[in-house]
């Protein structure tokens, strides 16, 4: 037995973008190859609520997938203001097992900061409601962000993981003091990105999960490169690394923090 094959783990891939056109004629080649590097379930994102159709069927025709769907940040200005009752409906799918992404970026897009923000609390009151959890993107808005999480928390609990989080101390600790999940990409195995992997290490383990953003942000040994669900095993072993423990043992816990955050995806998968 290789070491390749020896080090293979059950983990999930918490963030995709399987509908994007870098994976067109692709997909089943791409969800194979993840299931024979360890990945049991990726949830691909949809950032657009017209390109919802075509996300669920992604999820529909290929067992290990499941599904997020809202409105994008970096969208809001140019797309219809995703409603509460829109996000709701969208929930009594089966697979449909997150609200988002969603969030703030002022990095590109300041100038929809109002509306942004807007749309953010509308996410959250239908994770609220929902129970399903809240799918963050952050950038460059961190004292908004964490000002307007608190504020909805204090107004009604609700699930939130911050996704591909590379932002600061600070606001990951905001996170967390609120119970929510950080979630480790392929930023925090470059080698530059040791601070990022502090402020993981100081994180408790069973509030952590992995994910490939794919097809952006291919960690090592494929950085440059297309990035596909196969590849959170390269994150998972350097989050391994960072929380100083063996790979099958962080696999383990980054599954079941998985299946306590998204319980509608752990609960269909007993079910099937």
């Amino acid at each position: 037995m290789t070491d390749s094959t020896r080090d293979i783990h059950p983990i999930t891939d918490s963030h995709c973008h399987l509908d994007f056109p870098d994976f067109d004629g692709e997909l089943p080649d791409v969800i194979a190859r993840a299931q024979a590097a360890g990945v049991t379930r990726m949830v691909t994102i949809c950032t657009k609520l017209k390109n919802e159709p075509a996300v669920r069927a992604i999820a529909e025709a290929h067992a290990p997938v499941f599904y997020a769907a809202g409105t994008h940040p970096m969208s809001v200005a140019t797309e219809p203001m995703a409603s509460y009752d829109d996000l709701m409906a969208l929930t009594k799918h089966p697979k449909m097992v997150g609200i988002g992404e969603t969030g703030l970026d002022y990095h590109y897009t300041a100038d929809s900061a109002e509306a942004q923000q807007a749309s953010l609390r509308t996410h959250i009151a239908a994770s609220r409601d929902s129970g399903l959890p809240l799918i963050i993107h952050a950038r460059d808005a961190d004292d908004d962000m964490a000002r307007i999480l608190r504020e909805e928390h204090a107004n009604g609990a609700y699930p939130c993981v911050m996704h591909c989080f590379s932002s600061t101390q600070a606001l990951g600790r905001a996170a967390l003091d609120l119970g929510f999940y950080l979630s480790m990409s392929g930023i925090t195995a470059f080698p530059k990105s040791q601070d990022l992997r502090d402020i993981f290490a100081d994180a408790p383990l069973d509030r952590i999960l992995v994910e490939t953003d794919s097809p952006y942000l291919a960690p090592p040994p494929h950085r440059g490169k297309r990035n596909e669900p196969a590849f959170t095993a390269h994150t998972a072993r350097r989050g391994a690394e960072t929380f100083g423990i063996d790979y099958a043992s962080f696999a383990a816990q980054t599954q079941a923090n998985f299946d306590r955050l998204f319980t509608k995806a752990a609960q269909y998968q007993d079910a099937a």
